[in-house]
C-alpha cells in the first residue's frame, strides 16, 4: 500500500513537496482552497500530480496518512482542528525534506531579523569555497524541491518559525538563530513565549556534535535559551566581549575563532556596511566555519557579497537625495536596524498591514534622525498615535507613487529617503517585493 500524502497549499513548498513525495513512491494529493498560480499548475500536471482548487475534500484529506501544510496556514483554521483531531500526522516541507537528504549536511538560519541576508552570505561563502551547495527554504527554491530535482551536498536553508512548528526529526549540522524579537504574534495567541520556542526548535534534535550559533547580544535569546535542553555544541556571536570560541568584534575587527583556527578581518572590508550587517557577517563566517570552509574563502566572500534586493538596497540618487528601498522590513525591529544605519537625515516611508506593532522602539531613532513621515497603508492611525508629536511633517498616501512623491516634496539636498515599512504589504500590494518593485518604480519616474 502505498502511503497517503495530502498536501495543504500549492505555493512554492507545497508544490516542492509534491515532486518530492511523488518521486519517492506516495500516493500525493495535493488541496489548495485559493486559485493555484498557473506554473505551478503546470508542474502538477507535467508530473501527474492530482490537486484541487478553491476548495478542500474534507473526507478525502481526513483519510490521509500524513499531512503537509503550507505555513502560511494558521493552526486556527477549521480544516487543520479536524485533521490534529483524528490524531494524522502533521508536518512541515522542512521535515518532509530532510527525510531524503541522504548525507547531506543541512545549515538552518532562523531569528527574526536579518536571516535573509545570513543565509544569502552563508550561501555566497560556501560558493566562494566551491561547496556542491544549494540556498533553500525562504529564498529560492523550497528545500523539498531543491532535494527532488538537483540534490546538493550542503543545503543552506532560510527557515521561518511556521516550518520549525512541525518538524518531528529534522536536525541541521549547524543551526543559526539571529535574534529574536516580537514578530507574528498574532499566530502564537499573542502569547510571546510560544514564539519564542517555536525558534528554539530549530536546535531540538541536535546533538552534541551538532552546532548552534547564537547571538550573546541578543536579550531574548540570552534571557530564554537555558529554558530549553541544548545538546550541540554551542557558538556564540558578540560585540561585547572576546570569546574562546566562537566570534567577536573588538576594535573594529572580527575574530572568527573555531576549533584550533583563528581569523581577523577588519570590518571595513565587508561588503556590507551596518551594525546588523557586522552581526550577519559573524553569524555566516561562523556557520561557514563550522562545516570546515577555509578561512581565506571565508574573508574573500565577505569582501565580495552583493545585498539583497528589497533589502536596504540604494535605488538612486536624484538631485543629491539618495532613495532606499527597504521593503523586506516588515516588522517593527527590521525598520530599527535600518535606521539605526543611516548617517543622514531620513524621510521616512512608513506603515501597511499592521501585525500587532510596538512602534515606541523606534522612539529614540525617530526623534534623532527622521524629519518627515510619509505612511503608506491603509491603516495609519497608530503611527500617527505614535510620531505625530515628535515629527513635524507627517502625510498619509495610498500607494507608491505618491509615497515617493511626497517624500522627495519634504526633501533636500543630503537627505535620504527610507522605505522600510515595519508592516506586511498585503493591504495595498502583493508582497514586499510588489511593494519594492513599485517604489523603485515610482523613483524611477521622478
Amino acid at each position: 500500500m502505498k502511503k497517503r500524502l495530502i498536501i495543504l497549499g500549492a505555493g512554492e513548498s507545497g508544490i516542492g513537496t509534491a515532486l518530492l513525495a511523488k518521486q519517492q513512491g506516495y500516493d500525493v494529493f495535493v488541496s489548495d482552497g485559493s486559485l493555484i498560480k498557473e506554473h505551478y499548475k503546470m508542474e502538477l500536471q507535467l508530473n501527474k500530480i492530482e490537486f484541487e482548487e478553491g476548495t478542500h475534500s474534507t473526507e478525502r484529506i481526513l483519510n490521509a496518512d500524513e499531512v503537509m501544510k503550507s505555513p502560511g496556514i494558521p493552526e486556527k483554521n477549521e480544516l487543520i482542528k479536524q485533521i490534529r483531531a483524528k490524531g494524522i500526522d502533521v508536518i512541515s516541507e522542512i521535515e518532509f525534506a530532510y527525510r531524503y537528504k541522504g548525507n547531506s549536511k543541512i545549515i538552518a538560519i532562523t531569528g527574526s531579523n536579518g536571516k535573509t541576508t545570513t543565509t544569502a552570505l552563508t550561501y555566497h561563502i560556501c560558493k566562494t569555497a566551491g561547496a556542491d551547495c544549494a540556498m533553500v527554504g525562504n529564498i529560492g527554491f523550497s528545500f523539498a524541491k531543491q532535494v527532488a530535482v538537483e540534490p546538493k551536498e550542503l543545503y543552506v536553508a532560510e527557515i521561518s518559525s511556521f516550518q520549525l512548528d512541525d518538524i518531528k526529526t529534522f536536525r541541521p549540522d549547524v543551526a543559526v538563530l539571529t535574534n529574536i524579537t516580537e514578530d507574528h504574534l498574532d499566530r502564537y495567541d499573542y502569547k510571546f513565549e510560544n514564539y519564542i520556542s517555536s525558534k528554539y526548535r530549530v536546535a531540538m534534535n541536535q546533538q552534541h556534535e551538532d552546532v548552534f550559533i547564537y547571538n550573546l547580544d541578543d536579550a531574548v535569546t540570552v534571557k530564554t535559551i537555558n529554558n530549553y535542553p541544548i545538546k550541540s555544541t554551542l557558538a556564540p556571536i558578540t560585540m561585547s566581549k572576546q570569546l574562546p570560541q566562537g566570534a567577536y568584534l573588538l576594535n573594529a575587527k572580527m575574530h572568527l575563532k573555531w576549533k584550533s583556527e583563528e581569523m581577523q578581518m577588519s570590518i571595513e572590508d565587508f561588503a556590507i556596511k551596518g551594525k546588523h550587517n557586522q552581526y550577519n557577517s559573524m553569524a555566516a563566517g561562523l556557520a561557514a566555519a563550522a562545516v570546515d570552509i577555509r578561512k581565506e574563502k571565508i574573508r574573500e566572500a565577505l569582501q565580495t557579497f552583493e545585498s539583497l534586493e528589497h533589502r536596504m538596497e540604494t535605488v538612486a540618487t536624484i538631485k543629491n537625495v539618495e532613495f532606499i528601498n527597504d521593503s523586506k522590513a516588515t516588522n517593527v525591529n527590521s525598520t530599527w536596524f535600518a535606521l539605526e544605519s543611516m548617517e543622514k537625515p531620513v524621510i521616512l516611508i512608513l506603515g501597511g498591514v499592521d501585525k500587532g506593532n510596538d512602534y515606541s522602539l523606534l522612539t529614540d531613532l525617530v526623534k534623532e534622525k527622521v524629519k518627515a513621515i510619509v505612511c503608506m497603508g491603509t491603516e495609519n492611525r497608530k503611527i500617527h498615535e505614535a510620531f505625530g508629536d515628535m515629527v513635524p511633517l507627517m502625510v498619509n498616501t495610498e500607494n507608491a507613487k505618491d509615497a515617493v512623491q511626497s517624500a522627495f516634496h519634504f526633501a533636500s539636498k543630503g537627505d535620504v529617503v527610507l522605505l522600510s515599512p515595519a508592516c506586511a504589504s498585503f493591504d495595498l500590494f502583493k508582497n514586499y517585493e510588489d511593494r519594492g518593485n513599485q517604489f523603485k518604480q515610482a523613483v524611477k519616474e521622478l
